[in-house]
Formats: structure tokens, C-alpha cells, sequence
């Protein structure tokens, strides 16, 4: 796989540190990208963060997952935080998890050669290990941050079933609700149900449209709140995060 130069990383870090030191993801570019870049995945379900459900695995048949899962938002939370205390430590991390990328045959189209980040995890890539080496590079620019707070009327109500789950003015007016009530800054989703991996890939958030974007938002000095709510729809796990300042 190639990778990037270390010079090319490193303007690439500053320019994102000076955009969160500057506020952009509160009042620049993510101002319009709340309103306007399908933030709630509504309409881009082809994303970094599609989740291939394994079908044939049947352990644990009679757990219901979000019992499986119910603690996802404090350990996402909690992930969060500790990459924000300690970001060059988390650097480490991401370049230690660039042997999990792996290429793959695109089965409708074997000349395409996918980027994926684990076989069992099976989520879609862009640059690959070139978005992890700038990820960690961005992290080593950082200085240690102050952890986000958990504000339970920030978290995003979600959908009962996939009817809703479908219905972009279900969930939008959900979101304006909470906007009438709450100050919400930044807000998206995620598909990711491990939180190991969740955090790992938002930060590196190789993704085509709007790359970067979840990056800045988590590793905000501005920011001081967060709320989380994730769950099970069918097969689908869905996670929404809205942060504050």
C-alpha cells in the first residue's frame, strides 16, 4: 500500500489544528455540513461507515443486541475522552492498527481492489493507510485537551424501526426538537457497534465525502458537551453523537 510523505502529513495536521483552533467546525465549513451535507446519513449510505452483517453467525442468537450493547455510549465516551487527554498516545494506536488494512476484490467488479479495515469488521476505506499516518500525525500536532462531558438532553432520540429509520423528516424532526430546546453544534452518525473501533475510525475518518469532519469535531477545544444514544434497528446498529460548547 503506498503512504504518504511525512512533510505532506504534517501540513496536513497544522492546517487541521489551525482550523479547531480557529473554531471552523462550530462557524466555518461544518456550519453548512450540519445543514447540508447529510449529516444523518440520510441519503449517503455508501460511507466509510457501512457495517457488512454476517448472516451466518449464529452466537448468541437469543440475546437481544442492544442488551449486548447497551453500555456503547459510556464506553464510546469514555474512548473519546481518553484520546483527547492523551492524544499522542492515541497516535501510537493508529499506526499500530495499519496492519489491519486490508485490499480486497470488489465481487461486481474484480478489477476494483477495495480497502477495508479488518476482514470481520468489514469497513470500507478511501486512502487507507495514507488517512492513518496523517490521522496520527494530526494527533502529535495536538496538546492535551479537557475530557467532553455526557449532557443526556444533547443525546439524539432515535427511530423504533426501520420504517423511521428510512424517513429523512422523521429524523430531522427529531433533530430540530432538540434544537429548540438545546444548543447542538456538531452532529452525526456511525454504524460501527464495536467502540474500539468506532473511536479509531472516526478519528481517522477516511471517508470520501466530507474526510475529516468527525476528526474535528471530537477533538475540539470548544466543545464541552456530548450526547450519545445508539441502538439496534433490525440488523442495523446505529449511533448518533451531537456535541456543544
Amino acid at each position: 500500500m503506498g503512504c504518504k510523505c511525512a512533510n505532506s502529513g504534517e501540513e496536513e495536521g497544522e492546517l487541521q489544528k489551525k482550523e479547531l483552533e480557529n473554531g471552523t467546525v462550530n462557524n466555518g465549513p461544518n456550519k453548512d455540513y450540519n445543514q447540508n451535507e447529510d449529516l444523518l446519513g440520510l441519503n449517503n449510505q455508501d460511507n466509510l461507515y457501512q457495517e457488512e452483517i454476517n448472516n451466518n453467525n449464529q452466537k448468541n442468537i437469543n440475546i437481544d443486541p442492544n442488551d449486548r450493547y447497551s453500555d456503547y455510549p459510556e464506553k464510546i465516551v469514555e474512548l473519546i475522552n481518553n484520546i483527547r487527554e492523551d492524544p499522542e498516545g492515541y497516535a501510537d494506536i493508529i499506526e499500530d492498527s495499519i496492519k489491519n488494512i486490508i485490499e480486497e476484490e470488489d465481487k461486481k467488479d474484480p478489477q476494483n481492489i477495495k480497502l477495508i479495515y479488518k476482514k470481520k469488521v468489514k469497513v470500507a476505506l478511501n486512502k487507507g493507510e495514507i488517512a492513518f499516518k496523517e490521522a496520527a500525525v494530526f494527533l502529535r500536532t495536538l496538546s492535551p485537551l479537557p475530557p467532553l462531558e455526557f449532557n443526556q438532553e444533547k443525546c439524539i432520540p432515535l427511530p423504533e424501526n426501520e420504517e423511521e429509520l428510512k424517513d429523512p423528516t422523521f429524523l430531522r424532526e427529531q433533530v430540530q426538537k432538540l434544537r429548540e430546546n438545546t444548543n447542538i453544534d456538531v452532529f452525526f452518525k456511525d454504524l460501527i457497534k464495536i467502540p474500539e473501533v468506532s473511536g479509531l475510525l472516526m478519528i481517522v475518518d477516511d471517508n470520501i465525502k466530507n474526510a475529516g469532519k468527525k476528526r474535528l469535531a471530537l477533538l475540539n477545544k470548544d466543545l464541552k458537551y456530548i450526547g450519545v444514544t445508539s441502538k439496534f434497528i433490525g440488523k442495523t446498529f446505529i449511533a448518533y453523537f451531537a456535541f456543544s460548547k
